[in-house]
């Protein structure tokens, strides 16, 4: 049997639900069994490749460069699946949304609260352009599954990556499988 093309990405989050998925532990011996590693911040692979077969995206959109990366993803994976509930609403990076614009919140911060002096972050090669608000994969991409928790147990992902190597829809019901937290 060939392996599936796997990729996982991580965008504006705490890379909680990559924790998870190390913590597999042993099974990531047999896992790699069945998968072609092509992209991860877990394997130093610069660009995203074409003909991805499943791909799982932690983390929120939180800027342009996120939603840039999450459209290339979307467009080269087959299968794309929101892990974790930052992915999925937002969760604690999205915890700025309700103050409105980021101009005159990074205004406060730097200009009048930090270093007298102080500058605002204007290096685009380095720092990306932060969106306004934060947003759930889904609301940039069509998404494929939805895998919550914060961060999702390694069991729940074994579980989605065994059924999506067997080639049979992931069983995503009852509490096991969709306890948000």
């Amino acid at each position: 049997m060939k392996p599936i093309r796997f990729a996982t990405v991580w965008l504006g989050g705490c890379s909680g639900c990559h924790m998870s998925l190390l913590d597999l532990d042993e099974w990531l011996l047999e896992l790699a069994a069945h998968i072609e590693l092509v992209y991860s911040p877990i394997a130093d692979i610069k660009h995203f490749p074409i003909d991805v077969d499943l791909t799982l995206v932690e983390g929120a959109v939180a800027n342009v460069e996120h939603r840039e990366l999450l459209t290339e993803v979307r467009r080269n994976s087959h299968t794309l699946v929101a892990l974790g509930d930052c992915a999925i609403s937002g969760n604690v990076t999205a915890l700025r949304n309700p103050l409105g614009a980021i101009e005159p919140i990074l205004e406060q911060i730097y200009l009048h609260h930090g270093d007298p002096g102080g500058n605002l972050p204007d290096a685009p090669a380095f720092v990306p352009k932060l969106l306004d608000r934060v947003l759930p994969i889904h609301a940039v991409v069509p998404v494929d599954l939805h895998l919550p928790g914060c961060p999702p147990p390694a069991p729940r992902i074994r579980a989605l990556l065994e059924d999506l190597i067997a080639g049979v829809e992931p069983q995503l019901e009852g509490a096991a499988m969709l306890r948000f937290g």
